[in-house]
């Protein structure tokens, strides 16, 4: 399975004082890149520019430090044989992070004031950041970030979110556990969801509609991850559901509802054929993070069996303010 991990571009704010100082925190990375690989991932490292372009230290590029002799030649040759992608998504551009539909939302992170790209794409992803350990700061498992997103609606929201992270070989073992978690799911595109849906998501039912939009998710394309955990966590709320309304309160998703204007014009496209045959209007639905996709659920408790209809995943669809 694939793992990308993301470079915390503010790790290197500051540069090494020496070559020596240089060489330690490339040497850590490694090491924490390692312990990542040592639970059973290939891994991939995303970079905010070309990762062989970095300025370790004041006349220390990466590329010298590729040609020292005086480093070990095994971390030298793990760096060049490290899969590395750049820039982060092809979806983001410069400083801003665009939903990518018609880039009706945007989304700014912040650390201790100071704009950051690399913690937040780890948080849109939904995978793992990591830093060279320059600085104390960075000298941990998790890190709190300043989230501001403006939706659709052009509301302002403003959150503290968690990171996870890594900057120590140390820190991974606090991570063993979700990456194991994703080793077990083991997604790998949008077929492999709808094929193993049964298995993976016994309280969801799929529409016939949706398969078509699920084998359209390659492997290694963007919205895989967030589609995956938003329907986990629908599966979790539901195995959860035992009275009384379908609460996403305390779960990991962004939930919304339809305004009537939106319901009366554009019901039509919010109307889907269920595994049972009836047409239903779906208007609740979960946002996912990285994109402006949605997954439209209809909450069904029959006497004998709890189940959530999933009637919908993909881009955002059509609103009385967002008519395209």
């Amino acid at each position: 399975m694939d793992l990308d991990l993301i470079l915390n571009e503010l790790s290197l704010r500051n540069l090494a004082s020496n070559e020596q100082i240089a060489c330690q925190w490339m040497s850590n990375l490694i090491q924490t890149i390692r312990a990542v690989k040592f639970q059973g991932v290939k891994v991939n490292l995303r970079t905010k520019d070309n990762f062989y372009t970095t300025i370790l230290g004041e006349n220390y590029p990466l590329s010298r430090w590729l040609n020292d002799n005086h480093v070990n030649k095994e971390e030298r040759l793990f760096i060049k044989t490290l899969a590395t992608k750049a820039p982060f998504s092809n979806d983001i551009t410069n400083l801003e992070i665009k939903d990518i539909e018609n880039s009706t939302g945007l989304w700014e992170f912040s650390y201790q004031g100071e704009q950051v790209i690399g913690l937040g794409v780890a948080y849109l992803l939904e995978t793992i950041a990591v830093s060279f350990l320059s600085e104390d700061c960075w000298d941990c498992h998790c890190i709190n970030i300043d989230c501001q997103k403006i939706d659709e609606d052009g509301k302002i929201i403003d959150k503290v979110i968690e990171i996870i992270h890594a900057s120590h070989k140390d820190h991974v073992q606090n991570h063993a556990t979700w990456i194991q978690n994703r080793i077990r799911t083991g997604i790998v595109d949008g077929e492999d969801i709808w094929d193993r849906r049964e298995e993976l998501f016994p309280n969801l039912d799929f529409c016939d509609v949706v398969g078509k939009q699920l084998r359209n998710i390659r492997a290694g394309q963007s919205e895989l991850q967030p589609v995956v955990k938003a329907l986990s966590e629908l599966q979790k709320c539901c195995e959860n559901w035992k009275n009384g309304y379908f609460n996403l309160q305390g779960y990991p998703l962004e939930e919304s509802g339809e305004s009537k204007p939106t319901l009366d014009k554009y019901s039509k496209e919010r109307t889907f054929i269920c595994p049972d045959g009836q047409e239903r209007l779906f208007e609740r639905h979960v946002k996912l993070r990285v994109c402006n996709w949605r997954i439209y659920f209809f909450p069904l408790k029959p006497e004998a069996e709890i189940k959530v209809i999933i009637g919908y995943i993909g881009c955002h669809l059509p609103t009385v303010n967002y008519p395209t």
